[in-house]
């Protein structure tokens, strides 16, 4: 069993800044990646940002050189550091786990969402 407990979702002005986390537990042999997805009411789920194991990281275009993603990997933490937040900014933000999980005889890779943030962004 594999949990993700987000946290840091509030209610920001425009122009503020937030910090998200997400921690990650349970069988996990290997982290793969991990990253935050957020969807707005009426919109579909999207990429905002993506680190690997190996700390490449990938953004979409709406949050570069205002996001940062970053890992503590001792702790299998996620953290999203959100500056110069816009209005559409505002959505429910998701923890986004790709891992090799399970006990040695029932190895596999899976991916694992947590329950999601909610960050609202005032103007």
């Amino acid at each position: 069993q594999v949990q993700l407990v987000e946290s840091g979702g509030d209610l920001v002005q425009a122009g503020g800044s937030l910090r998200l986390s997400c921690a990650a537990s349970g069988s996990i042999f290997r982290i793969n990646a991990m990253g935050w997805y957020r969807q707005a009411p009426e919109k579909q789920r999207e990429l905002v940002a993506r680190i690997t194991s190996s700390g490449s990281t990938n953004y979409a275009d709406s949050v570069k050189g205002r996001f940062t993603i970053s890992r503590d990997n001792a702790k299998n933490t996620v953290y999203l550091q959100m500056n110069s937040l816009k209005p559409d900014d505002t959505a429910v933000y998701y923890c986004n786990l790709e891992a090799l999980v399970g006990m040695p005889s029932n190895r596999r890779s899976d991916v694992y969402w947590g329950q999601g943030t909610q960050v609202t962004v005032s103007s």
